[in-house]
């Protein structure tokens, strides 16, 4: 088959029986854009039931149709029949990409399927784009530690199978297609032949200090800082603005903050109206993961690459600014 052959982009909707993932919703916005571009229908894969609330929600996505797949094999996720399940979907109706969120699992099952349909499998992109010339999907990624910002594709094989980090794109609904294609699939997979068993689950204990994606305020804390002592005063100052606490991956790599606190790349997308970045060297694989309204840097260097990002830059002692800033706060507070 020729590259020609292949119409039409897919979102997986993961979803735990009671709620869809915010990715998929993130993702099917982001597609419907890029599939107005391509010229193809963009269509919303649901493996097991899934609430029709949940299910309107995405409609509301722009998606042009729903690919609902029932059977044996998915009372609890696993690798092996989710693989399945979208091997024998892209061998019967060929589409041209394939886009999962970049979760836990979607990380599992995703780079499977695509071996299994012998075709190239991208993760964490950033950034998609198009090129009309090839047909190709670019995936835009930072690569050798964030210094560039790397462009890939899949320029033979198809489909084009991509992961991307929960909290890339805006959940922004565009509203509804007047008609929705609907397609019932019936996919079986022998629970025999699941190689995992579940053999109990205990939620997360959830701790809104650490929900930092969506706060209205961030104050990010880089590797500029001496010690955990002198964390407490950053933790007043986001007090002070009604807003969190979040760190880069030095941070947590030197035990100062927990890993649901690092922005970035590898760590947590934030979407917030005000960022306060203190002693951040900018290194792309950061400030990939920042989207907000006003961004502030504070850094004693003049050069630091975080100042070609910010709309505000500060030069000066990150401590001796954050005391400065907690002082004017206070005194307007009294």
């Amino acid at each position: 088959m020729q590259k020609s052959d292949y119409k039409n982009m897919w979102v997986y909707i993961e979803h735990d029986g009671q709620t869809a993932a915010p990715v998929g919703l993130e993702l099917c916005c982001e597609l419907r854009k890029l599939c107005d571009v391509t010229g193809d229908r963009l269509f919303a894969v649901i493996l097991d039931k899934l609430p029709d609330a949940e299910v309107e929600k995405v409609k509301d996505c722009g998606i042009d149709g729903i690919i609902q797949v029932n059977g044996t094999g998915y009372e609890y996720f696993n690798t092996d029949a989710w693989a399945n399940a979208f091997t024998v979907l892209s061998r019967k109706y060929n589409p041209s990409a394939i886009f999962v969120g970049g979760t836990i699992n979607g990380r599992d099952f995703a780079p499977r399927f695509a071996v299994q349909l012998d075709t190239g499998c991208t993760s964490d992109a950033m950034e998609l784009a198009y090129d009309p010339e090839t047909g190709d999907i670019q995936f835009i990624e930072p690569a050798v530690g964030g210094k560039i910002m790397a462009v890939i594709t899949v320029p033979v094989k198809r489909p084009q199978v991509g992961t991307i980090r929960p909290g890339t794109f805006k959940y922004a609904p565009t509203g509804r297609k007047t008609e929705i294609e609907t397609i019932e699939e019936e996919i079986n997979f022998d629970p025999e032949a699941i190689r995992c068993r579940r053999v109990g689950f205990i939620p997360d204990e959830s701790d809104p200090e650490l929900d930092i994606a969506n706060a209205d305020c961030v104050v990010c804390v880089g590797n500029g800082l001496k010690d955990s002592e002198h964390l407490e005063r950053y933790r007043r100052l986001a007090r002070l603005l009604g807003g969190k606490i979040g760190c880069t991956r030095p941070l947590y790599d030197r035990g100062i903050l927990p890993y649901k606190l690092q922005i970035g790349q590898s760590g947590v997308m934030v979407k917030t109206k005000l960022y306060l970045s203190f002693g951040v060297s900018g290194a792309v694989n950061h400030t990939a993961g920042v989207d907000a309204d006003v961004f502030i840097a504070v850094d004693k260097n003049p050069d630091a690459q975080i100042f070609n990002y910010c709309d505000y830059g500060i030069v000066g002692d990150m401590d001796e600014v954050c005391d400065e800033l907690i002082a004017r706060l206070s005194a307007r507070k009294e």
